[in-house]
């Protein structure tokens, strides 16, 4: 058996082992035939040598990604020990200062994490319109918000337009008391979070009250013509056929545009039909628009979140065999 002891002296201990310890338990996980041991700001690792030398790979990973960001959270931090290749640890540990998106307030770098975020990124540089679709976590919003706040810091359009469809998640807001703003903010909620990481209080104030940034549901977008614009319609799984065609052609002259959607959470009334799945298949082969998927892979939340998905996936498939028996049997 052998040993040996890896310094944090350059990073926060507590933020390397988590709150009660909870990214060391991770870490154990990985490599459950190591006896992994922590002492102030060391870690002692005990056992087979191949064993001790892979591990201690990705913690000095981990280290670099502290050194550079300051805090890791337990999704990346689980992501970052079970990259086997150098793209994978890339995704995390950037190295090129090209790669950032957007610097926002504190010194906050916005980048595109995964691979198909960073599709994504590459999607709209080469298309005008582009469809982004993935299961809740993906960061298809985030990374769209940060695509055009980039557009706009690079004066590459003269405004932004965010939209959404409102459309209740199970609850009704009708009756909260207010007027309509008040009443839809709830709504678009997600939309100004992801801008308040990108732009500072004061300069999104100003946007916003010179309506360079537009935050407003989907409904409003009918009758207008957007130019010189960055358009994003999220959650567009809760869009109908008319609402989908109506937005896209919006689209005005050097204008992009990105549509987001989970077809895997659909809140549309029963009797309506989401227009995603169709806006997709039909505008598939048309130049100057492309589309991204983005699946578990991507999820860039708590670590939970992509084993929720996987079991939610596991029971809708389940299902389908249920309700359609004749699929499983030989032709």
């Amino acid at each position: 058996m052998t040993e040996t002891i890896i310094n944090l002296e350059t990073v926060n201990p507590i933020e390397f082992f988590g709150v009660n310890n909870g990214k060391l338990d991770i870490l154990k996980k990985k490599f459950p035939l190591l006896k992994i041991l922590s002492r102030g700001t060391q870690i002692k690792l005990s056992g087979a040598p191949e064993q001790i030398e892979s591990a201690k790979e990705k913690i000095e990973l981990l280290i670099q990604y502290l050194e550079r960001n300051g805090h890791v959270s337990e999704n990346y931090f689980e992501q970052i020990l079970g990259g086997d290749d150098a793209e994978t640890v890339d995704n995390f540990i950037e190295r090129n200062p090209n790669d950032v998106l957007v610097f926002g307030p504190n010194g906050k770098t916005v980048r595109a994490r995964t691979q198909n975020q960073k599709r994504l990124v590459t999607a709209i540089d080469k298309n005008d319109i582009v469809f982004a679709i993935g299961p809740a976590g993906t960061g298809k919003t985030y990374t769209a918000v940060a695509l055009a706040v980039r557009a706009l810091k690079n004066k590459m359009v003269k405004k932004i337009i965010l939209t959404r469809p409102a459309v209740e998640a199970g609850e009704s807001l009708g009756f909260l008391p207010g007027d309509l703003k008040e009443k839809i903010d709830p709504y678009l909620r997600p939309l100004y979070d992801a801008l308040d990481d990108m732009i500072p209080a004061d300069k999104l104030g100003y946007y916003m009250s010179t309506r360079v940034i537009e935050i407003a549901p989907l409904a409003y977008m009918r009758g207008r013509t957007l130019d010189n614009a960055f358009i994003i319609l999220d959650e567009a799984q809760n869009a109908t056929d008319l609402q989908i065609k109506m937005f896209l052609t919006r689209i005005g002259a050097n204008a992009k545009a990105i549509i987001t959607g989970d077809v895997t959470q659909i809140d549309l009334p029963k009797h309506q039909k989401s227009g995603l799945e169709k806006a997709t298949r039909i505008l598939k082969n048309i130049d100057g628009i492309t589309h991204i998927q983005l699946d578990e892979d991507d999820v860039v939340r708590h670590r939970l979140v992509k084993a929720i998905i996987r079991a939610y996936d596991k029971d809708h498939q389940a299902q389908q065999q249920l309700m359609n028996p004749d699929n499983n049997k030989s032709l």
